[in-house]
């Protein structure tokens, strides 16, 4: 590492910590930043030889070319600094995601410009992307707007702010590269991340006021079934038994007992997950919800200090997954 990748990460951040966070940003000479890139620096020696050598030579050819040339990096710089001056940025807020997986922020940028707008690249401002190769690129039209998905991810579970954005261009000659960063107000809820091979469901509790409840098998599935009945909703189907059912070429469909369920409950419980470590124990429990979800069960979640009622579920789902997040 640099001896000096310290210092610039320092002066990073404290860059961005000048900058106000907001999910809509409008670029104007104020936030847009311009310098010469490898290849402007390298424009500019040849440009100086030039000059030189035409001085010494008396080359009127000389003088043209230089100028000319001189010329044609002003314009460039002009039109590279126009190019990102008077887009607008609009963040919309990310889904959750779980630990480990990228989370796609969708951006989109708009202009009111006649004129199109090439080769606008955005990406992570982060020192650990160096380089123009994680950017993503696409065009503006003229006075129109384009959606485009910037991956980012988390390092762990939580709620996390998210990291400085850039937007730059080196349209049209690559003499010039011009910049902005922007700060993204909205947040993001990383979940934990499931285990890869988790144990069977633990057993049902008996609910109060009915001894002799049935357990959950070890594959995850109540014991108390019954045939199935015109009318059973599909969650019920025991779907497992239907497959084995069919393989053996009969058509024997059974449900699970209604009266069954009703005598226990799914609780899924922090302080008995068979493991030690707490990320572990969240992990777990994360996979046990989206195992339960599948299979269509209620069920409860038990956290330290939280207590989460049995119930199924998009929302139910997400408010377990959300309070195992933030745990």
């Amino acid at each position: 590492m640099s001896p000096l990748a310290p210092l610039r990460q320092r002066l990073r951040r404290w860059f961005h910590e000048r900058l106000p966070r907001s999910d809509t940003l409008l670029l104007h000479q104020h936030n847009v930043y311009i310098l010469p890139t490898r290849a402007g620096w390298m424009l500019a020696f040849t440009l100086l030889l030039l000059l030189v050598g035409s001085i010494n030579y008396q080359l009127n050819l000389g003088y043209l070319l230089t100028f000319l040339l001189a010329g044609s990096a002003v314009v460039g710089m002009h039109v590279c600094h126009a190019n990102l001056r008077g887009l607008s940025l609009h963040l919309t807020p990310p889904s959750a995601v779980h630990a480990g997986q990228p989370a796609l922020l969708g951006i989109r940028l708009a202009s009111e410009r006649k004129t199109p707008r090439y080769g606008i690249g955005l990406g992570v401002d982060d020192d650990a992307t160096t380089g123009d190769a994680h950017l993503a690129w696409t065009d503006v039209p003229a006075q129109g707007s384009t959606q485009l998905q910037v991956a980012w991810t988390a390092a762990r579970r939580g709620q996390h702010a998210l990291p400085a954005l850039t937007a730059l261009t080196l349209f049209p000659l690559g003499t010039f590269r011009v910049w902005t960063v922007w700060r993204p107000a909205a947040q993001l809820l990383v979940y934990p991340a499931p285990e890869a091979h988790p144990p069977p469901l633990p057993p049902g509790e008996p609910q109060p006021g009915f001894a002799g409840s049935a357990s959950v098998q070890s594959t995850g599935e109540f014991d108390g079934v019954r045939a199935y009945r015109r009318g059973d909703p599909q969650k019920t189907i025991v779907w497992k038994k239907a497959a084995q059912s069919f393989a053996a070429g009969r058509n024997d469909l059974v449900s699970r007992d209604a009266l069954s369920s009703q005598r226990q409950q799914l609780w899924l419980d922090h302080a008995r997950c068979g493991v030690s470590d707490h990320e572990a124990r969240l992990s777990r429990l994360t996979a046990w919800v989206l195992m339960a979800e599948r299979m269509g069960l209620d069920y409860g979640l038990r956290l330290p200090g939280q207590e989460i009622p049995p119930d199924q579920g998009s929302a139910h789902r997400a408010r377990c997954l959300e309070a195992m997040a933030l745990c």
